[in-house]
């Protein structure tokens, strides 16, 4: 069973070396977003082979409440871009309120 929920695209990533990235695109289903204070993308690790899937990530959960784009821990941006930060990837969307 298949269930369809709207979010926001992960529309690019530039953390080349996370096991979801292929060709700068994010395909994991779904990522989670932050720490509760750091914007950082939770489902970012370095594998030597890279996933298989062809689909576009959406962002499943947001902890950063300082974001604006974060209502009720959900991103509300149109899409998000993430980038490779100090030990892993961080959202470059994010937007202090």
């Amino acid at each position: 069973m298949a269930i369809d929920i709207e979010m926001p695209a992960v529309a690019e990533c530039g953390a080349n070396d996370c096991a979801y990235n292929v060709d700068g695109g994010c395909n994991a289903r779904a990522i989670t977003v932050g720490d509760g204070l750091n914007p950082g993308c939770d489902t970012f690790f370095v594998a030597a082979r890279h996933t298989r899937s062809l689909r576009q990530a959406g962002v499943g959960a947001c902890k950063v409440s300082s974001c604006r784009h974060n209502d009720d821990f959900e991103c509300q941006a149109q899409a998000i871009r993430v980038d490779r930060k100090a030990d892993g990837g961080a959202c470059t969307t994010f937007e202090k309120r």
